[in-house]
């Protein structure tokens, strides 16, 4: 299987469990991490721009189990058991976007967030920025479609259509632009 096809993830595959302050408590797989109200458990998003300073948003798979076809941040995903922040950052950006690039630690917080009877997130996430570094080759078992978005019109696609994207990345850019405008300036113009 190519690179651009392949299954970089199962629901079997065990997810890091942590408290609200982000301490270790376990693992559980990422299918009882989902079901219900979700179990609180270890993840981050990725929130890359290119060299014109427009945000890299996908559209997620439709055969995600949680918010199918919705536009998202460049990447969102969990470490798994025994796998470092640094470590899981990196093995997805070459699952889903076949590159590499630096990242930078912005914040980290707390939510949770119900997709119908389906399941839900419940998540310590860790919030990340980088550069989107050569040519981008989205992995189309993880990934419908993509697109670059002005991060100035960002916020005006949130308002204007707030259904046709995830919970967890509307809160993470919201809070990005306030609480974190001046690390975001050495990615994109937000004025």
């Amino acid at each position: 299987m190519n690179s651009q096809n392949r299954i970089v993830s199962s629901e079997s595959e065990e997810l890091i469990l942590v408290d609200r302050d982000d301490n270790e408590l376990g693992f559980l797989s990422k299918s009882r991490c989902h079901d219900g109200a979700g179990v609180l458990h270890r993840a981050f998003s990725l929130f890359l721009f290119n060299d014109d300073g427009e945000l890299l948003l996908q559209q997620r798979s439709a055969a995600k189990r949680l918010w199918p076809g919705y536009w998202s941040n460049s990447i969102c995903s969990h470490p798994r058991r025994g796998e470092t922040m640094e470590v899981a950052t990196m093995r997805r950006l070459g699952d889903e976007l076949n590159f590499e690039t630096a990242l930078e630690f912005v914040y980290r917080f707390c939510y949770s967030a119900e997709f119908d009877d389906t399941g839900a997130e419940n998540e310590s996430c860790h919030v990340y920025v980088g550069k989107v570094r050569g040519h981008v080759r989205p992995n189309d078992s993880e990934i419908a479609d993509i697109r670059y978005v002005p991060a100035r019109a960002v916020e005006n696609e949130l308002a204007a259509n707030p259904g046709l994207y995830t919970p967890w990345f509307k809160q993470e850019w919201r809070e990005l632009i306030t609480a974190y405008r001046d690390r975001l300036a050495n990615y994109c113009n937000i004025e």
